[in-house]
């Protein structure tokens, strides 16, 4: 049975895949199904958050609504401009000249947060760091329970002072972004059963474990290292009610693809991916640089997807991304289910 803080019939909750993948159908799909659904506002403005919450409100399910904390410092922009003459031949391919964009945007997370104390949600997750501890203290007055995202038992101790409600404790075989407070940080492999047992030890709150699940017994082995629920992701990525494109879809099924690797080439910061030829050519002159990079190569990326490119499109990915498979979420969810039955 899930704890407390996570309002699901399963101890099972849909990770929250920004640019697309959780769809409104993939997020009402794992409510109805007995998991516990994300919005993935990040990337997004704060009116189509509060449609998507709309909209959310009316499956008769709880769920969460998941912000980047990002622009706090101001990207450098010099390390920006060398990765961006790097790129000259791929933007070539595309008839394009990539310019370095703002450096300081902050995804308007600052706003999304008000609207979200004005009109709360079941939970509220926060990624890449954490918001000031009177924001979470409002958030929490408002009704909201407040989770963080962490990837060490440093970032867990911060974020319990900072006084949230459980931890999402994210291992390296996570796919897409790592949840890295410190973007430079070189992100080592390691299960993450022993990054759940390291933060168990330093905290008692709620943990919710994440990266690497390929399948029950991948949720079995999480739970029993200390989580209190598993989230998944990848898994979910090629079901009919993904918001993930179909060569997304198709790529994560394909034999061009032997492997995943964490890299800064798409966005300039650390996120898991199927390793190809934008990767082999480009991580040796990738920057830290997020959200900076992110943008300055997005147009790049849409339109490799849109030519088909498989070379120069990015497709996040965890390390379990083999096992995942297409037909209806509920699906996938009672498969999983069966770690915990």
């Amino acid at each position: 049975m899930a704890p407390a803080v996570i309002d699901s019939d399963l101890p099972l909750v849909a990770a929250p895949m920004a640019g697309g993948p959780s769809s409104l159908q993939l997020a009402e799909a794992v409510g109805r199904a007995g998991g516990f659904p994300f919005l993935a506002a990040a990337n997004a403005d704060p009116a189509t958050m509060t449609a998507q919450i709309e909209q959310a409100r009316t499956w008769g399910v709880s769920f969460g609504v998941n912000l980047f904390i990002v622009g706090e410092a101001p990207n450098e922009a010099e390390p920006v401009e060398q990765y961006r003459r790097a790129l000259a031949p791929q933007a070539a391919k595309y008839g394009m000249d990539l310019h370095i964009p703002q450096l300081d945007d902050d995804d308007q997370w600052p706003q999304k947060v008000e609207l979200l104390c004005q009109n709360p949600v079941p939970v509220v997750s926060f990624t890449f760091g954490l918001p000031p501890a009177q924001q979470i203290s409002r958030l929490r007055r408002a009704g909201s329970a407040v989770w963080a995202t962490v990837t060490t038992a440093a970032e867990a101790q911060a974020a319990q002072e900072a006084g949230v409600d459980a931890l999402v404790v994210q291992g390296p075989a996570a796919g897409g972004h790592s949840g890295t407070w410190d973007p430079a940080r070189v992100i080592d492999d390691r299960p993450t059963a022993e990054v759940v047992r390291d933060v168990d030890a330093v905290t008692k709150l709620p943990l919710i474990a994440a990266g690497g699940v390929d399948g029950p017994s991948a949720v079995r082995t999480l739970l029993q290292a200390g989580a209190a629920a598993v989230q998944v992701g990848t898994l979910l990525l090629r079901t009919e009610e993904s918001g993930a494109s179909q060569l997304h879809k198709d790529a994560l099924a394909s034999e061009h693809f032997a492997e995943t690797v964490v890299t800064r080439a798409f966005t300039g910061r650390p996120a898991r991916g199927l390793r190809n030829g934008f990767v082999d050519a480009y991580e040796p002159h990738a920057v830290t640089g997020y959200p900076a990079v992110h943008h300055m190569t997005r147009e790049l990326r849409r339109r490799a997807a849109a030519a088909g490119d498989v070379d120069g499109a990015h497709f996040w990915a965890g390390t379990g991304y083999r096992s995942a498979a297409e037909g209806p979420v509920a699906r996938t969810i009672r498969h999983l289910a069966a770690a915990v039955r």
